[in-house]
């Protein structure tokens, strides 16, 4: 996923006329909510890239176990004994996770250890969360 700035205009500096005062976004207003803005294409793209990743319940578990351990870290050596599958196929899950930007690692000796990568699930919140005082569904469809 990009890791590329919104740039927004700020309306409340611009005069008739003018385009208003530009001013680059942190990363509180770089990424629009699902219900602020619509996505462009490649938003679409690169975030439908990360729901796949996390669409499967092994990578989800993958991520929880490693999001939740103890010491931000854990060794793929503790994570392949929890599912009944080959290391070669969790190490596949861990490699889709790694690519969709949701954990990263390092090689230490003979093993590999796994971290989450607190700014993409961050990033994934912000997109997710119901706007500042937007009402709640009541959840009837219209």
């Amino acid at each position: 996923m990009s890791n590329q700035d919104l740039v927004l205009l700020d309306q409340t500096d611009g005069a008739a006329g003018t385009s208003g005062t530009a001013r680059a976004s942190g990363s509180a207003d770089c990424c629009p909510g699902l219900l602020t803005a619509p996505l462009d294409e490649v938003q679409a793209a690169e975030l439908a890239k990360v729901f796949k990743a996390l669409g499967d319940p092994v990578r989800l578990r993958l991520l929880s176990m490693i999001a939740s351990r103890a010491g931000g870290e854990v060794c793929v050596c503790d994570l392949t004994p929890a599912f009944d599958l080959s290391q070669p196929t969790v190490s596949h899950h861990l490699k889709l996770l790694r690519q969709a930007g949701l954990i990263d690692c390092e090689r230490r000796g003979t093993w590999v250890y796994y971290w989450l990568v607190p700014e993409m699930t961050d990033r994934l919140a912000a997109i997710l969360t119901r706007p500042t005082g937007a009402p709640a569904s009541d959840g009837a469809a219209s």
